[in-house]
């Protein structure tokens, strides 16, 4: 089933999206003789990012812990980086043979698999996984293109549009058949804000009317987030597909703003505020009046921090990024989480909201006959837990 029916468009219409609220809970990832580290990426309750240690950077999976820290690097290689997580494959890139290759893991140094592309490209990023599918760049002919993979270098395909000269994926929706790519193409020497749907012939242009430059650095369940720059500011913002989607998620009172990472009904990235203009992890519920200043939960020291990534694992709700610690002058991976307080069953993917990508996220386990959609938990998948879950939907929390 993948439409909407009657009952359950009243429910969209009718419902009014509600957040559960919790206190955050503060953790600090760094490891022991590190100099610095990062957080990127977030896949349930794994995070992943970079570490420096020596003078050499390493591609690094936690477990929510400091001392979980597990160091990806394939043999041979001193620099790497993981930028995004999902399904327990993780995404980067690792300096080999002199050169920046694309790079897969699934959680352990030996699993890596090399994504560089065999010819024309000088060097290679990923950027964005899911659904088995990634996403990034590689240089070729000097120039950045966007570009996927589908788990081997054989696979890449080159999604640089006719007249841009340079483009970058950050973003994968794989709630969309197919799967959509999201990102950057540079039109006119200017950023703009794209979308594709697997080939070059799909991209779509999302750059809102008035914006100078715009940029998407996520995208899930049919929407997409990022960045506008206007009125002389960067602007966190919202896309539902189209250029005349847009949303501004920009705080009142913040000098910049930008999102990172999202996930169902909700933005995680940045804000800078205050007399000093520093960057502060910050997220939103889908408006700029919903904005929570994360960086409000760090301890004294910490001047600045951005929020990188975002997930869940059904019963926690995770932000992971970065912070400075001035008192030891140094960049510390963070987490914050929280339970995910709601016990409402129309809740289905547990963020604390009810919305749409309940619905949305309900049709799609359903239509695979995930086990997750046996909603009246009789052991069998069938229509009565569709109507079940529409009936819960309809009345709300």
């Amino acid at each position: 089933m993948n439409r909407l029916t009657s009952a359950s468009m009243i429910a969209i219409c009718s419902l009014a999206s509600t957040t559960a609220q919790a206190q955050w809970t503060l953790t600090n990832l760094h490891p022991a003789g590190a100099s610095d580290s990062y957080s990127y990426a977030a896949d349930s309750g794994f995070q992943a990012g970079t570490v420096y240690v020596g003078g050499s950077s390493y591609a690094t999976l936690w477990n929510s812990t400091a001392a979980s820290r597990v160091y990806l690097n394939p043999a041979g290689c001193l620099d790497a980086e993981v930028d995004a997580a999902s399904g327990g494959h993780q995404v980067g890139w690792a300096f080999v043979d002199d050169v920046d290759h694309a790079s897969l893991w699934s959680g352990s140094a030996a699993s890596w698999v090399d994504l560089h592309p065999s010819a024309g490209s000088s060097a290679s990023y990923a950027f964005a996984i899911s659904g088995g599918q990634q996403g990034g760049c590689a240089v070729v002919s000097g120039a950045f293109h966007a570009c996927t993979w589908s788990g081997t270098a054989a696979s890449w395909i080159d999604l640089n549009p006719a007249g841009a000269s340079g483009s970058f994926i950050y973003g994968i929706d794989g709630t969309i058949s197919g799967g959509q790519q999201a990102g950057v193409a540079v039109v006119g020497g200017k950023y703009h804000a794209s979308v594709w749907s697997g080939s070059v012939a799909s991209w779509t242009d999302l750059h809102p009317a008035g914006a100078t430059e715009s940029a998407i650095l996520a995208a899930g369940g049919g929407q997409q987030a990022g960045w506008t720059f206007a009125g002389g500011a960067y602007r966190a913002s919202l896309w539902s597909g189209t250029a005349a989607s847009w949303i501004d998620l920009h705080p009142a009172g913040a000098s910049q703003s930008m999102v990172y990472c999202m996930t169902s009904g909700l933005q995680a990235g940045a804000a800078y505020v205050g007399p000093g203009e520093e960057s502060h992890a910050s997220i939103w519920s889908s408006t700029a009046a919903s904005w929570v200043d994360l960086h409000a939960f760090l301890p004294a020291g910490f001047t600045s921090s951005e929020a990188m990534a975002i997930s869940s694992d059904g019963v926690n709700l995770y932000i992971s990024g970065y912070g400075f610690n001035s008192s030891l002058s140094r960049f510390e991976a963070l987490l914050w989480s929280r339970p995910i307080t709601s016990s409402c069953p129309a809740d289905f993917n547990r963020d604390g909201v009810v919305d749409l990508f309940d619905y949305l996220d309900f049709v799609s386990e359903f239509s695979s006959l995930s086990p997750d959609a046996d909603f009246n938990h009789d052991t069998v998948i069938d229509l009565f837990d569709y109507l079940d879950f529409v009936a819960a939907f309809s009345t709300g929390c």
